[in-house]
């Protein structure tokens, strides 16, 4: 198993920044891909970022304006989010896929509230 803690979130103006961290635990070793993805009132959850060996993939809403990052000797992931719109406005949720070798899956964390408005 994998845990995911998320934190960082909040209320922040537009054209501001906030960084999101998400802290890994348990079979690290199993996990070959981390990701954001976010979900906004009555929409559905959609992938901002993901990264795994390569390059960082972006949905193109936030292209230029979050990076995706990962802190091997911390065990931690990061969205680096600026410029930010009042559509940004979601709760963003850690995921993390474990490598088929070891069973496959994803496992998520609870989410931290992202509240973009002046």
């Amino acid at each position: 198993q994998v845990q995911l803690v998320e934190s960082g979130g909040g209320l922040v103006q537009p054209g501001g920044s906030l960084r999101l961290s998400c802290a890994l635990s348990g079979s690290i070793f199993s996990i070959y891909a981390m990701g954001w993805y976010r979900q906004a009132p009555g929409k559905q959850r959609e992938l901002v970022a993901a990264i795994t060996g390569g390059s960082p993939d972006y949905a193109d809403s936030v292209k230029g304006r979050f990076t995706i990052s990962r802190d091997y000797a911390k065990n931690t992931v990061y969205l680096q989010m600026s410029s930010l719109k009042p559509e940004d406005t979601a709760v963003y949720y850690c995921n993390a896929r474990r490598s088929t070798y070891y069973g496959g899956g994803d496992f998520w964390g609870q989410g931290t509230q992202v509240t973009v408005s002046s």
